[in-house]
């Protein structure tokens, strides 16, 4: 693997959905697609002309698609369902844990637009919430996808690992982070700058590359941090996690996503157990979400390089 960051726009996660999804369909005849009735919106409608009989487009009904890849997993299938974010998450939860997770079957979901990528779509699309109701279903995987390489790459791993997993992930463009082809393990985080032993800013999904460039502009106050991509958010990386604890004595989680449930908790309540640590967070407050330019709520909702900033300094602070 190669980290390529140099603060350009990678392509649109929607372009990569479309390819990798239909790919999947034409290398597994196990790999069944659903969606409801959002194709359009992410490059998968040629799916259905070209495998009508895998591809289905199970409408605005949501709780019946996850009962419906439920009962393809119980047949010896590989579903694979999408909707936005608060559709995967919060209206077809009580089917995705018991029919999926309870009973015992493999279903990978993808809600597009997490957080404030929702943006016109407004606060009733603005999940803060579905990595914390995800985590909570025993034994399921939740990533948090930094840029197409590491979607193209988890999506496909996905469809052979058993069990509930969710993919958070845009439907444009995330900074590209990493050279085309890499591969990655889920449950590993990796470190993409490793600069010094202030502080360690420990990132998923949109804020990775806001990570970086909080790091950069750190450097030129003389704090050295550490930047680890967390894109799989459960099973977290342990290991390194308290590596970075131990290493610089104070962390920073960043995250587009309610600070309760999410790759903060996950963070912090590791080191609660196994090793007490200072530790900020930059991440959604106790808010619902609204409606605006991805930019403008970004800033709404302190989700910037200068808050994270903010945060290191507070974090190295309590060190003392």
């Amino acid at each position: 693997m190669k980290i390529v960051y140099n603060g350009e726009n990678d392509g649109a996660f929607k372009d990569t959905l479309g390819a990798t999804i239909a790919g999947l369909l034409e290398a597994d005849k196990d790999v069944v697609y659903l969606d409801a009735d959002l194709m359009s919106c992410i490059g998968t409608a040629k799916c259905v002309k070209s495998h009508p009989d895998r591809a289905i487009n199970c409408g605005i009904a949501e709780a019946n698609m996850a009962g419906i890849a439920a009962g393809l997993s119980a047949a010896g299938l590989k579903p694979i369902m999408h909707t936005f974010g608060p559709f995967a998450s919060r209206r077809c939860y009580d089917q995705i844990f018991l029919s999926g997770g309870y009973a015992g079957n493999s279903v990978t979901v993808i809600g597009t637009d997490p957080g404030v990528c929702a943006a016109f779509n407004g606060g009733t699309h603005m999940p803060f919430e579905d990595m914390a109701l995800y985590r909570a279903i025993p034994g399921a995987y939740v990533f948090d996808v930094t840029d197409t390489v590491v979607l193209e790459d988890i999506l496909t791993q996905c469809k052979d690992i058993p069990g509930i997993k969710y993919i958070r992930v845009g439907r444009k463009s995330y900074k590209k982070m990493y050279e085309k082809g890499s591969t990655f393990t889920v449950g590993k985080g990796i470190t993409v700058k490793e600069e010094g032993k202030d502080c360690a800013i420990i990132a998923c999904g949109l804020m990775v590359a806001k990570a970086v460039e909080a790091a950069e502009i750190l450097a030129k106050d003389g704090i050295r941090v550490t930047v680890i991509d967390m894109f799989t958010v459960k099973p977290l990386d342990e290991e390194l996690v308290l590596k970075a604890a131990s290493e610089t004595g104070a962390l920073v989680t960043a995250e587009n996503h309610n600070k309760i449930g999410g790759l903060y908790s996950a963070v912090s309540e590791l080191l609660a157990g196994k090793a007490p640590t200072p530790i900020e967070y930059v991440a959604i407050e106790d808010e619902f979400g609204e409606v605006g330019p991805q930019d403008y709520l970004e800033q709404r909702f302190d989700l910037t390089a200068e808050h994270i900033v903010r945060k290191v300094k507070a974090a190295i602070a309590r060190k003392k």
